[in-house]
């Protein structure tokens, strides 16, 4: 059975740091590249960050970079996104997504607040 499961969300305050992780199991993790998505409420789901399949790469996004960070373990079928520096607008849920050319998975998401 395949499954992805985001792990780590939670409420921090603003300057707050937290550590995200997505593990898969059920398939080739170490084949597939990921992406890491949020969606605020009223706001269209948004891409924060990308690794490809051995984690050579990544890619930040521009509100993001700086102060997040993707990396992976394929030995734990494991992708993290590391948080710091978290603001306010940060507040979301945070979806993992496992892509290839033929597949593409997703976890249900966790919730991150950064509230004072």
């Amino acid at each position: 059975q395949v499954q992805l499961v985001e792990s780590g969300g939670g409420l921090v305050q603003p300057g707050g740091s937290l550590r995200l992780s997505c593990a898969a199991s059920g398939f080739t993790f170490s084949s597939y590249a990921v992406k890491w998505y949020r969606q605020a409420p009223g706001k269209n789901r948004e891409l924060v960050a990308s690794i490809d399949s051995v984690g050579s790469s990544t890619r930040h996004a521009d509100a993001v970079k700086g102060r997040f960070t993707c990396s992976r373990n394929n030995a734990r079928d494991t992708v993290y996104l590391q948080m710091n520096s978290l603001k306010i607008e940060d507040t979301a849920v945070y979806y993992c997504n496992a892509w290839n050319f033929r597949d593409d998975y997703w976890g249900q998401g966790t919730q991150v607040t950064v509230s004072s």
